[in-house]
C-alpha cells in the first residue's frame, strides 16, 4: 500500500455539529454582508498547451497552442506523473540473502512510497503518483529503491534522478506513455549498482487515464485506508424492480388448536421489508384475499421472498400456520399490464411437532397458497423525491427511448468554505463534491485542508427528458485516518462526513448548446438558522440532439405507462421510495470508496416529507403567490368599474362592446393576448439557471423554536414541556386550517342547498326564478343578455350601493349543516 507523507495530521476531527462557537464565528463578520444570488464567472476553460508550456520555459508542444474538447469545461490543471511499474535483479541483503524492497518517490519536500514486497528481487508494483505544478518547488525527481529492514534503518539499493527540463509531455488522446527500464545508481550518482527499475515520467493533465487513480501529493497527509476515501470514482445505482406479490387464497389452513376456526392473514417478507394483508373476513380453512403486495428489489437478487401463512390468536399473539421460502430469480418479469401467470405454492409443514422436533405432532396434510407473483418492469422505481426527479425510464432497458441530448458539467472548485472540524486547534475542511443524475452518481477526490479547493473535473451524462434535476452536493471527508475514526467530540460514534451544501438545477431551465458558468451559493439550514458555508462553482453544458424529438418529449407522460395504466396511492409511493432509498444507500456504501448512507440520503432528500412548519409557511405563501395575479386583475377590474381611470373604463366598455358585437374574436383575441405578453416577458427571461431561494424557503425570517422542531429526531427527543408547548401550537395551527375549511364546505353545501328543499321557501323562491330566466333567456337574443350584464357590471358608481346584492343576501341565508354538527 502507498502512503504519502507530508506532515502530521490530527486523528480524530470534530465535526462542525460539535464545534464550540470559535469555528462558527469563522467568517461571521462578513456573514450579514453576504448575499445568496447566483454569481456569474469567468474561468479560462479548455485544455491549452501554450508554447513553451514546460516548467522551466522548453517547449512541451511544437505546433503553437493547441486547444481540444475533452475536457472543455474546466481549468486545465498540470502535473508530473510517475509510474513505477517493476524492478529487476536488485541486490540481496548480505546477511539475511533476501530482499524485501519498496519505492521512494522524492520530489522537493514531496515524498511517496510504495508497499514493500516480501523475499522478491524483481518485484512488482504497479503505481502512480500525481505532483501538481504548482506545488513543484525542485527541478530534480528521484526515484529511490531501498530494502525494508525489520530494525535500524532501512537499506539503499540504487537510485534514478531525472531532470525535469527533460520530461516529455503525454497530450490525450495520445496513447499512454511506454515505461523504460534504468541502470539504478549509488547514492552519489557516480557509479552504476547491481538492479534495473521500469518506469514511465511525463507531463499531464487531469486528462490523463492514470488520473483518477494516481496518489496525489495534495493528500500527502492521508494514511492507513485513508487513502481510498479521496479518491475520484463514478459509481451507478443497482437496477430496482418492483416485486409485485398478488396473494389470492390459501387451501387446507388449519389452526393449531383443532376447536376454532383461525383468523387468517399473510406475512410477507424480503430482507427488511415486511407487508401484511387483511385478516381474511371468512372463517374457512379456505381463505381468500386478492390483495397486492409491493417491494423494492435491486440487482443482483441477494434476498429470498418469505412467504408466512399466520393465524392471529389474540391482539398480541400470532402463530405460523405455514411457510415458503421463494428466490426472486423463479418470477417473471412483467413489462406490460397484461397479468401473469398464477401459481400453487405448496407451504412448508409448520406447527409446533416441527418446532420441537417431536415428529409424533407433526401436521399430517400439506396447506398451499395461490399467488401471482411478478417482477414489475414497467415502472420507474423512484428512490428520489418525485420534486427532484432525475430520471423517469422504467427498469426493463428494452422500453427506454433513445437519449435526446448530452449534459455534460464541470465542477471547478469552491470559494469560501467555513472551517468543518478541528485540527490541531485549526478550523479545517476537507471537501470534495457528490453530483447524482439519473443512475450515475459521481464523486470528486477530496481537497485537503484548503476553503478554496480546486477540482477541475468533468462528468457526462445522457439526457433522456430535459424535465428532470440534477442534484450536487458539497461535503466534509472525515474519513481520512484508516477507518478509526470517531465522532464529535470523540465519541465512540462513527464519524459522518458534514454537510456544506446542495445546489439542483432543472436542466428544463437551460438553453440548448450554451455555457453556464456561475458560482453557486451553498446554503445549509442549521437549528441557529440558515448559514452560507460557500459558493460552488460549476460549468454546465447541455446540448440537444434532435429539436424534433426535444418538443415530442413535451408531449408524452412523464412517467412510463404503468404508473398510470396501474398506479400505486400516494402511501405506497412513499413507502416505496423510502425502500428504494434505503437499498441504494446499503449498495452505494458497500463501493470502494464507499457513497456513504449519510451523503445517500441527503442527496435525495430522505427528510423531504417530515413536518416542518417553516415549509407549511413557505408554502402557504408560494400558493398565495399564485393567486396574486387574479388578485391583482380583481382589483383592477374593481378600478375599472368605480372608474377610477375614466380613460381605462371608457376603452373597457368599447372592448367590451366589439366582443359582443363580434363574438368570434373572443379566443382569438385571448390566445393573441398570451402571445404577445409572452413576447415581452422574453426580454426579461432569466439568464442563470435557478438556486437555493432563502425567501421563498422561509428560512431568514424563521423563529428559532420552529427550526429546533424541524431538526427533531422523530420519533421526538425533547422534553414533556416542550412536546407539549409545539403540540398546542400546531392545535392553534391546525385550528384556523379548520376554519377555513369549513367554510368552504359551508359555501357549498348552501349551494347543493338550492334545490334540496331543506329550506322550502328559499327552494320554491329559486325554481321560479329559475322558470322565469328560463323563459326570458330563451326569448331574448344571447348578445342583449351578455350586454346587459355586462354593462350592469362596469355601471357608474353614481349607479351602485354600498349595499350586498339581492342574489349575495339570499345565498347567505341559505342552510347548510353545520347545524347538525357536535
Amino acid at each position: 500500500m502507498i502512503s504519502i507523507k507530508r506532515r502530521p495530521r490530527g486523528n480524530n476531527p470534530v465535526t462542525m455539529n460539535s464545534i464550540n462557537p470559535q469555528v462558527q464565528q469563522v467568517h461571521s463578520n462578513s456573514h450579514d454582508e453576504e448575499d445568496y444570488n447566483l454569481r456569474d464567472t469567468n474561468p479560462q476553460l479548455g485544455e491549452r498547451w501554450p508554447n513553451g508550456g514546460n516548467y522551466n520555459g522548453r517547449g512541451w508542444m511544437s505546433g503553437g497552442e493547441r486547444s481540444t474538447s475533452t475536457y472543455d469545461l474546466v481549468e486545465q490543471m498540470f502535473y508530473l506523473y510517475v509510474r513505477v511499474v517493476k524492478a529487476k535483479n536488485l541486490s540481496l541483503n548480505t546477511l539475511t540473502s533476501t530482499c524485501d524492497p519498496y519505492v521512494e518517490v522524492r520530489l522537493g519536500n514531496y515524498k511517496g512510497r510504495t508497499k514493500h514486497i516480501d523475499k522478491r528481487s524483481n518485484p512488482e508494483w504497479n503505481q502512480v503518483y500525481a505532483f501538481s505544478k504548482d506545488q513543484i518547488q525542485s527541478s530534480v525527481l528521484e526515484v529511490i529503491v531501498k530494502d525494508k529492514e525489520m530494525v535500524g534503518r532501512d537499506d539503499y539499493i540504487g537510485r534514478v534522478v531525472f531532470d525535469l527540463n527533460e520530461v516529455p509531455t503525454r497530450v490525450p488522446p495520445d496513447s499512454p506513455l511506454a515505461p523504460q527500464w534504468y541502470r539504478l545508481e549509488d547514492r552519489r550518482g557516480e557509479g552504476r549498482v547491481k538492479g534495473d527499475i521500469m518506469l514511465a515520467v511525463w507531463n499531464g493533465t487531469q486528462a490523463d487515464e492514470a488520473f483518477s487513480d494516481a496518489w496525489h501529493s495534495d493528500a500527502a497527509t492521508v494514511y492507513g485506508e485513508g487513502v481510498f476515501n479521496i479518491r475520484s470514482k463514478v459509481y451507478v445505482s443497482p437496477k430496482l424492480w418492483y416485486l409485485r406479490v398478488n396473494v389470492i387464497e390459501a387451501q387446507d389452513v388449519i389452526s393449531n388448536d383443532r376447536n376454532r376456526v383461525p383468523e387468517v392473514f399473510i406475512k410477507a417478507q424480503m430482507g427488511s421489508q415486511v407487508l401484511r394483508t387483511k385478516v381474511c373476513p371468512t372463517r374457512s380453512t379456505t381463505t381468500i384475499w386478492n390483495e397486492d403486495l409491493v417491494f423494492v428489489a435491486a440487482e443482483p437478487f441477494e434476498e429470498q421472498l418469505t412467504i408466512t401463512v399466520e393465524d392471529r390468536v389474540h391482539g398480541s399473539k400470532d402463530e405460523v400456520l405455514g411457510k415458503i421460502m421463494l428466490p426472486l430469480t423463479l418470477f417473471d418479469k412483467r413489462l406490460d399490464h397484461r397479468p401473469v401467470h398464477s401459481r400453487w405454492f405448496n407451504l412448508e409443514k409448520y406447527g409446533f411437532g416441527m418446532m420441537e422436533g417431536d415428529r409424533r405432532n407433526e401436521v399430517k396434510f400439506s396447506s398451499r397458497i395461490h399467488m401471482r407473483i411478478c417482477l414489475e418492469g414497467g415502472y420507474h422505481v423512484l428512490d428520489e423525491s418525485t420534486l427532484y426527479a432525475s430520471d423517469h425510464r422504467p427498469t426493463a432497458r428494452q422500453l427506454w427511448k433513445q437519449p435526446i441530448g448530452m449534459l455534460e458539467v464541470g465542477i471547478l472548485g469552491a470559494q469560501k468554505l467555513l472551517p468543518m472540524k478541528m485540527n490541531n486547534s485549526r478550523g479545517s475542511t476537507d471537501s470534495y463534491c457528490v453530483a447524482k443524475y439519473g443512475q450515475k452518481w459521481i464523486r470528486t477526490r477530496t481537497i485537503l485542508d484548503t476553503f478554496s479547493p480546486k477540482w477541475n473535473e468533468q462528468y457526462t451524462w445522457e439526457v433522456y427528458d430535459p424535465c428532470t434535476v440534477i442534484t450536487l452536493g458539497v461535503f466534509d471527508n472525515c474519513h481520512l485516518g484508516g477507518g478509526g475514526e470517531k465522532g464529535p467530540s470523540g465519541s465512540s460514534n462513527p464519524a459522518r462526513d458534514s454537510r456544506i451544501g446542495k445546489v439542483r438545477i432543472r436542466l428544463s431551465t437551460l438553453e440548448a448548446n450554451r455555457i453556464y458558468t456561475n458560482s453557486y451559493p451553498l446554503l445549509v439550514l442549521h437549528q441557529h438558522g440558515v448559514k452560507k458555508t460557500g459558493e460552488l462553482q460549476l460549468a454546465i453544458r447541455f446540448t440537444t440532439l434532435s429539436l424534433a424529438n426535444m418538443v415530442y418529449i413535451y408531449g408524452q407522460p412523464l412517467l412510463p405507462k404503468m404508473h398510470y395504466l396501474s398506479p400505486f396511492t400516494v402511501n405506497q409511493v412513499e413507502n416505496l421510495r423510502y425502500q428504494a432509498m434505503n437499498i441504494v444507500a446499503m449498495r452505494l456504501g458497500r463501493a470502494e470508496p464507499p457513497l456513504r448512507k449519510e451523503v445517500v440520503e441527503y442527496m435525495l432528500d430522505v427528510d423531504s416529507h417530515m413536518w416542518s412548519m417553516r415549509r407549511s409557511k413557505a408554502n402557504f405563501f408560494r400558493i398565495m403567490s399564485l393567486f396574486s395575479s387574479v388578485i391583482t386583475m380583481g382589483k383592477w377590474f374593481n378600478q375599472v368599474c368605480n372608474w377610477k381611470n375614466p380613460v381605462t373604463s371608457v376603452l373597457v366598455h368599447v372592448l367590451f362592446l366589439i366582443l359582443i358585437l363580434y363574438p368570434e374574436l373572443i379566443l382569438p383575441t385571448l390566445f393573441l393576448y398570451m402571445f404577445l405578453i409572452g413576447l415581452w416577458n422574453y426580454r426579461f427571461r432569466p439568464k442563470n439557471p435557478t438556486h437555493m431561494d432563502t425567501k421563498l424557503s422561509w428560512a431568514e425570517g424563521v423563529n428559532p423554536d420552529e427550526l429546533d422542531e424541524e431538526f427533531d429526531t422523530f420519533p421526538s427527543s425533547k422534553p414533556h414541556d416542550v412536546v407539549r408547548m409545539r403540540y398546542d401550537r400546531l392545535r392553534s395551527v391546525a385550528g384556523r386550517i379548520q376554519t377555513v375549511v369549513g367554510d368552504i364546505a359551508t359555501q357549498g353545501e348552501r349551494f347543493r342547498s338550492l334545490l334540496s328543499w331543506r329550506d322550502t321557501r328559499a327552494t320554491s323562491l329559486f325554481i321560479v326564478f329559475s322558470l322565469c330566466s328560463a323563459v326570458i333567456l330563451y326569448a331574448t337574443p344571447p348578445k342583449v343578455v351578455a350586454l346587459a350584464t355586462g354593462l350592469y357590471f362596469l355601471r357608474h358608481p353614481k349607479f351602485r350601493s354600498k349595499m350586498p346584492s339581492v342574489p349575495s343576501n339570499f345565498f347567505k341565508r341559505l342552510p347548510a349543516q353545520t347545524d347538525s354538527m357536535l
